[in-house]
């Protein structure tokens, strides 16, 4: 007599499980390929090296972090809110100036565009999984982080 179908045993990973798991992680490297081969992420990627090497974009961004940590610092250990205003506006001119240079405001886009386009990936699969997990009778819920 075979105790092999305890509570414990559906519970627990079974060893066809593993070739199941391999078959889909398999297939998210894939995508992750194809994702990774797109024209947004080269198109991210050159915005992203012209950014690293542009000394005004990483002037801009080094007096921004700069500015981030006097505004800090006035906060918490001068409390002086009249010199962190002052400085905000600052941070504020700054990253506008930064915000209006055309290989940053692309940089911004095409990142914006691979958030954009995980988001669906992911929403696709959590929606495809959800699908197959209803049961007639007793529905099976998951939870969804929208």
């Amino acid at each position: 007599m075979s105790t092999h179908n305890s509570a414990d045993d559906m519970m627990s990973p079974a060893a066809g499980d593993t070739a199941g798991r391999e078959t889909i992680m398999a297939k998210a490297r894939e995508l992750a390929e194809l994702f990774a081969d797109s024209s947004e992420v080269d198109t991210y990627r050159k915005a992203e090296e012209q950014i690293a090497v542009n000394p005004h974009v990483q002037g801009l961004i080094s007096t921004i972090k700069k500015k981030q940590k006097e505004a800090v610092a006035f906060e918490q250990t001068f409390k002086n809110k009249e010199m962190v205003k002052a400085i905000d506006e600052e941070i504020e001119a700054l990253q506008n100036e930064l915000d209006a240079i055309p290989i940053v405001s692309e940089f911004q886009e095409t990142q914006s565009d691979l958030n954009y386009m995980l988001q669906l990936v992911m929403g696709a699969v959590r929606d495809t999984v959800s699908e197959k997990i209803q049961v007639e009778e007793g529905k099976v819920e998951v939870s969804r982080c929208d």
